[in-house]
C-alpha cells in the first residue's frame, strides 16, 4: 500500500529522517507539509534519541521543487489570504532550520529549487550530487526571491549570486559548492550508505565528521561554468541598475571573445524575457539583503516583498505562462523597465502596517515595520 501523507517521518538509530512525499510533484511544499516538517523539529528536539535530522525527498527526480505555485497563483487570482499565512509559516521555518541546534543534514539530490532551497540550503550540512540542480527562479514568473533566498545569493563570491537571482538560472554541484548554497559532494549511489553510516553518529561533531568522510571532489564530467565567467559577471553586474547590467551584457556582447560574447548574449536574451518589475525589485532585494546581514532581518524584508508582489498581474501571469498554459509569452506589466522607477521599486520594501502584521523575526522588529 502506498504511503501518500505529504511528509514521512522515520528514525533510524539517532537520525529524524524527514520525506518530503509529493514525488509526482517533484514534492513541492504546501502549507500542510511546512506546518509537519515544524511539527518534525519540534519532536526532534523533545527526544533525547535523535541527534541529527536528516531531510529528503520521494522520487528520483529532486528533494523539492519549491512551493505549490499553482496553489499560490488560485489564492492570489481570487483575492485571498492562505498565500501569506504560508510564506508567513514558511519563512519561520526556514529561520528555525538555520538556528536549528543539532545538525540538520539536507540530501539537495536532483531538483531543488525555490521554496526546496528555502528548506535545505538553510541547514548545517548541505549535500549535493552529480544530479543536483539547485535554483531561486522565481523572477521565471515575475516573482522574486524569497525563503531566505536573497540572504544566501549576497553572499555568494562577486556577483554571481545577482547573476543567479536575475536570471533565475539552475546550478549543479560545483556552481552550488562555490556560491555556498551546499557544503559537501557526495555521489547520489553512496547516499543510501551515508545514512546508514549518519544513523550511528552520536554527537554533532560525529555527523559533521561522517559527513565529511563521504564527501568527494564534484566530478570531472561535472564541471562548474561559473568560476570561468567571474570577470565578465562581476563586472556586467556592479551596479545598482539593472539598465545599466544589461547595456554592459550587449556591451560584452559587442567586444568580448566568441565563448564570453555567446555566454552575455545568452542573458541579453533571458533578462529579456523576465517581468521588469520583478528585475527590478529583485536586485533591489539583494543589495538590501548584503547590507541587512541576518538571515531573519531578510526573511523579514522578504515577507513585505512577497505581498506586495502577489499584488501585482505579473505574478499571476508569470505562472499562466509559464506553468498553466505554458505558452511561454508572458504579457508583462509594465513592459519595460524604463516605466519601473524607483519609487515603484521603494514601494515593494515598506511597512505592511497594522492590518497585515509583518513577519517580526529580527530583533527589534514590530507589527509596522523593523525598528
Amino acid at each position: 500500500m502506498i504511503d501518500d501523507r505529504p511528509v514521512l517521518l522515520e528514525t533510524r538509530g539517532r537520525s529524524l529522517h524527514i520525506t518530503l512525499n509529493r514525488p509526482r510533484a517533484i514534492n513541492a511544499l504546501t502549507h500542510t507539509m511546512v506546518r509537519l516538517i515544524d511539527e518534525a523539529l519540534t519532536a526532534a528536539e523533545r527526544d533525547g534519541t535523535v541527534t541529527s535530522v536528516v531531510l529528503t525527498g520521494a522520487g528520483e527526480r529532486g528533494l523539492c521543487a519549491g512551493g505549490d505555485i499553482r496553489a499560490l497563483h488560485d489564492d492570489t487570482r481570487a483575492g485571498g489570504r492562505a498565500s501569506l499565512d504560508f510564506w508567513r509559516d514558511e519563512y519561520r521555518l526556514n529561520a528555525r532550520i538555520a538556528r536549528f541546534p543539532m545538525p540538520y543534514v539536507a540530501l539537495m539530490d536532483g531538483i531543488v529549487m525555490g521554496g526546496g532551497v528555502g528548506v535545505s540550503a538553510h541547514g548545517s550540512l548541505r549535500i549535493v550530487t552529480e544530479r543536483s540542480r539547485v535554483a531561486m527562479p522565481e523572477t521565471v514568473i515575475g516573482f522574486v526571491p524569497d525563503v531566505g533566498g536573497t540572504h544566501l545569493l549576497a553572499a555568494a563570491p562577486g556577483e554571481l549570486g545577482t547573476h543567479l537571482a536575475l536570471t533565475g538560472r539552475a546550478v549543479g554541484a560545483a556552481d552550488a559548492l562555490l556560491c555556498g548554497l551546499a557544503d559537501h559532494y557526495v555521489p547520489a549511489r553512496r547516499l543510501p550508505e551515508l545514512t546508514e553510516a549518519l544513523a550511528a553518529s552520536v554527537t554533532a561533531e560525529e555527523v559533521a565528521r561522517t559527513v565529511r568522510g563521504f564527501a568527494e571532489e564534484p566530478s570531472t564530467a561535472e564541471p562548474g561554468e561559473l568560476a570561468a565567467q567571474r570577470d565578465w559577471i562581476d563586472a556586467c553586474y556592479a551596479t545598482d541598475s539593472v539598465e545599466e547590467i544589461v547595456r554592459r551584457l550587449e556591451d560584452t556582447v559587442a567586444s568580448a571573445s566568441a565563448s564570453t560574447a555567446h555566454a552575455a548574449a545568452d542573458v541579453v536574451a533571458e533578462l529579456g524575457g523576465r517581468s521588469p518589475l520583478a528585475l527590478k525589485v529583485t536586485l533591489a532585494a539583494v543589495r538590501r539583503a548584503a547590507r541587512l546581514g541576518s538571515l531573519e532581518a531578510v526573511l523579514d524584508q522578504e515577507f513585505r516583498v512577497s505581498a506586495r508582489i502577489r499584488e501585482e498581474p505579473d505574478f499571476v501571469e508569470g505562472v499562466r505562462a509559464r506553468i498553466i498554459d505554458k505558452d511561454g509569452s508572458p504579457h508583462w506589466k509594465p513592459a519595460t523597465l524604463a516605466e519601473v522607477d524607483d519609487s515603484t521599486v521603494a514601494r515593494f520594501f515598506a511597512p505592511l502596517g497594522p492590518d497585515e502584521p509583518e513577519l517580526g523575526l529580527a530583533p527589534g522588529a514590530t507589527a509596522t515595520g523593523t525598528a
